[in-house]
């Protein structure tokens, strides 16, 4: 591991989760929780193998990330965070409200993973009618469904599909995530080609109010 050679704790931190690809394999394991290796590259297009086999080898070293043998049917190596890994979870959260004024315009080269959604659904979205009942939006986009839920006043993501959703809301990543922080008007949005089956009651309840600040402010 190469270092600063610095008696400083943020340079003794980069020193650990520094180097590129880290802090976004960390950033899998929040999303995904205990994952396979071929999870894992799924989620960080464009890494090589060999590289993401040395940065797990190296976060298991620091005791970021530790590996068990899951039971059948899985029969796999699983690679989970650590407590001292989880710890991480907050720097990635202001890491990513301060990177979101960066995605403003999309470069059309850009992958994206639906799964990456419940980072802006945590920063943005919260359920504005939290005595109702609980709803559920079904998003679509990338290829892959993702379900937002409300509860306990909080909205949260997760993979799959809903069985019963409330709403569903189809398009192209940048408009799904314009549309839920609230950045971009449904009927906009609509015009893009973006599609939403439901009552847009449901969007207003837990959609963010384009609270993602311009390039160069404070965060919100």
């Amino acid at each position: 591991m190469r270092s600063y050679g610095q008696y400083c704790s943020l340079a003794k931190a980069l020193d650990v989760v520094g180097d590129r690809w880290t802090l976004l394999i960390v950033r899998e394991l929040l999303l995904r929780g205990a994952s396979r290796y071929t999870d894992l590259r799924n989620g960080l297009p464009g890494i090589a193998t060999n590289l993401l086999a040395d940065r797990l080898r190296e976060l298991e070293l620091a005791g970021i990330v530790a590996r068990e043998e899951a039971p059948p049917p899985i029969a796999s190596t699983l690679f989970r965070l650590t407590p001292r890994g989880e710890e991480l979870r907050g720097a990635l959260v202001e890491l990513g409200r301060w990177g979101a004024p960066l995605m403003a315009e999309p470069d059309g080269d850009e992958e994206f993973r639906s799964h990456w959604l419940a980072l802006p659904v945590e920063l943005y979205l919260t359920d504005r009618s939290p005595d109702r009942p609980p709803v559920t939006i079904e998003v679509q986009t990338a290829g892959e469904p993702m379900v937002i839920q409300t509860a306990d006043g909080r909205a949260r993501a997760r993979p799959g599909e809903a069985a019963h959703p409330d709403a569903v809301l189809r398009g192209a990543p940048d408009l799904v995530i314009g549309v839920l922080t609230g950045l971009v008007e449904l009927a906009a949005a609509r015009d893009r080609g973006a599609q939403y089956e439901g009552d847009p009651g449901i969007l207003s309840r837990v959609r963010g109010e384009g609270s993602v600040p311009e390039h160069g402010t404070a965060p919100v």
